[in-house]
């Protein structure tokens, strides 16, 4: 999640512009599809039903790939792109939909047919001209060009297509994606990507994964990115602007790419060198690097308001410190790689995420994890006492809306859960116990109970696996401090 410095109406699927007579017809072509006169498909869902987004993603099929191609001129904000999406239906379809917010649709294409389609706010729904069997593998097309929208979060954030000094960046979590390609866009639905983006001569083009190709014509280059491992679309990111760009890599001989603006060479110099160093002590203690490439974006501060766990290149605005990199990184295991099945449960994402800065100080000099954890227990935490209060305001399992799934019981009682965990097993179990939950849910998803199942089961006997059992109702839970920390 962002470190945040400081979202059932029946549809028509008939084309928008459609005249009154052609949409009497394809009305009653619709009601003969669904009386069953040799068809058997049905409209996938509009939504997964997240608890907190419950219109974001689809139902009705799994993508496999998605190859965007985008063009992108920062003077006049216009976007041009295609989206080619290769996905298997799970389920007999008649219909799907894919987000997709503003921008103008020219065409849809499915199985090489040219399809129906209807816009209902975030609501792309694509009537194939055949329907599509269940477990069939099938490839949609889909052009649209605009302005993409800024997006802003129940929590006064802003993501979506940012337009900055130089270019823009693209950030999706938890909805923004949608603002710059259709996809299933929620995390329960991962996906490999190749990404091209085309900018004007002068200006560089960062993506997720590895640089594949860097081509210039006509005053245009194009910047052709791949990413291999799953990836959920809010994790997607394109980053358009004058960047410094550095390579190396890591012991272990993973690529390393940093692309910096300008501006921020010199402050984040320093911190970026680390890499290397963050990504051999995170292996050690997380297990082996789930991706083939890693590095970080770093923005001028007024560009972005926040940093993000943007796949294999985090995004940050303006230099980052050791301890933000480290979060940051860490999410690459905790969220990028083992992903939420819902916004949920965010949790799983900050809490560790957040323990690791506790584990990289422990580990370079500075206060150990229990002394953060017994600090945050008495209150002595931040200097506000209001924010020390905000830490416990709900439950780490249960934001009350939308708009707290970024605050600080997510990421502060999340740590504390954290370690909970390491008291009530021992350090050796409890790591342990953090690597076998990176190697078992490696590019998956997982949710809460998941996890508490997967702790109990490895905790280590029946004494072990009843201390952690009491660490969920009072610490995930329920509501208020705990009593005893």
């Amino acid at each position: 999640m962002p470190h945040k410095i400081a979202s059932v109406h029946p549809r028509s699927t008939a084309p928008r512009g459609t005249t009154t007579a052609a949409l009497a017809a394809f009305t009653a072509l619709a009601l003969t599809a669904c009386s069953g006169s040799g068809v058997h498909g049905t409209p996938g869902a509009d939504g997964v039903r997240d608890p907190y987004f419950p219109k974001l993603g689809n139902g009705g099929y799994d993508v496999a790939h998605y190859g965007l191609t985008i063009g992108y001129d920062p003077e006049s904000r216009h976007l041009t792109g295609e989206a080619e999406i290769t996905a298997r239906a799970t389920q007999d379809l008649s219909a799907f939909n894919l987000d997709l917010k503003g921008l103008d649709v020219q065409t849809v294409v499915v199985e090489g047919k040219k399809a129906n389609f209807h816009r209902d706010g975030q609501e792309l729904t694509v009537r194939p001209p055949d329907d599509l069997d269940k477990g069939e593998t099938f490839r949609t097309t889909v052009r649209y060009s605009g302005t993409p929208e800024t997006i802003t979060d129940p929590d006064e954030s802003e993501e979506g297509w940012l337009r900055t000094a130089d270019g823009a960046i693209a950030l999706g979590e938890p909805t923004g994606s949608m603002a710059w390609f259709p996809a299933n866009n929620h995390p329960s639905d991962k996906a490999a990507y190749d990404i091209r983006i085309t900018v004007p001569k002068g200006l560089k083009a960062i993506s997720n994964g590895e640089l594949t190709r860097e081509s210039t014509k006509n005053g245009r280059t194009t910047f052709a990115w791949h990413s291999a491992e799953p990836m959920a679309s809010y994790l997607a990111t394109v980053a358009i602007g004058t960047y410094e760009v550095k390579r190396s890599t890591t012991k272990s001989g993973i690529p390393v790419l940093t692309a910096v603006d300008p501006s921020q060479v010199k402050a984040s110099a320093k911190t970026l060198a680390k890499i290397p160093e963050i990504m051999e002590w995170q292996e050690l203690n997380f297990g082996p690097y789930p991706f083939s490439s890693t590095g970080a974006i770093v923005d001028k501060e007024d560009d972005v308001g926040y940093a993000l766990e943007t796949q294999t290149r985090p995004t940050f605005p303006g230099a980052p410190d050791t301890e933000l990199l480290v979060h940051e990184l860490a999410h690459q295991w905790f969220g990028d790689s083992v992903t939420p099945k819902s916004w949920q449960d965010m949790w799983l994402n900050e809490g560790f995420a957040t323990y690791a800065e506790w584990l990289w100080q422990e580990d370079h000099g500075g206060d150990s994890a229990q002394e953060i954890f017994d600090q945050i227990y008495a209150g002595d935490y931040y200097e506000s006492d209001e924010d020390n209060k905000a830490i416990w305001a709900f439950p780490p399992a249960k934001p009350p809306s939308a708009a707290r799934i970024s605050d600080s019981p997510v990421y502060e009682r999340g740590g504390m859960v954290v370690h909970k965990i390491r008291q009530a097993v021992g350090d050796d179990t409890f790591y342990d116990i953090v690597q076998g939950w990176t190697k078992s849910r490696r590019h998956g998803n997982a949710d809460t109970k998941d996890f508490t199942r997967y702790v109990e089961e490895h905790a280590g006997g029946d004494a072990a696996r009843e201390k952690v059992r009491a660490i969920w109702g009072p610490w995930l839970h329920e509501d208020g401090k705990p009593d005893h920390p």
